[in-house]
């Protein structure tokens, strides 16, 4: 089995996703940001507006519209900071 990341998308008020995925994948106030387990620590801030892309096992992938706040990797995972994150449907994230 390849090795997953444990990532949390966390709005202001709430858990927004939570889970085991393959890839994440965020954009920054320094580029676009590919995170794969394995990834150097590191802390961005998220550009406005911004696309958070989660690549699930299986080849899935769930996407969000966040706006403002922060992307934390480390050796437990990563863990997204929004101030907001709305589902985006599958059309709109292609």
């Amino acid at each position: 089995m390849a090795q997953q990341l444990h990532v949390e998308l966390v709005a202001v008020e709430e858990k927004v996703w939570s889970g085991e995925a393959e890839m994440v994948v965020a954009r920054t106030t320094e580029g676009e940001l590919g995170v794969l387990p394995g990834h150097a620590p590191l802390l961005g801030q998220l550009a406005e507006p911004g696309q958070v892309r989660i690549k699930l096992p299986g080849g899935e992938q769930v996407s969000y519209e966040v706006a403002g706040g922060f992307l934390s990797v480390s050796d437990q995972g990563v863990i997204v900071l929004a101030e907001s994150a709305t589902p985006v449907s599958a059309a709109q994230s292609r």
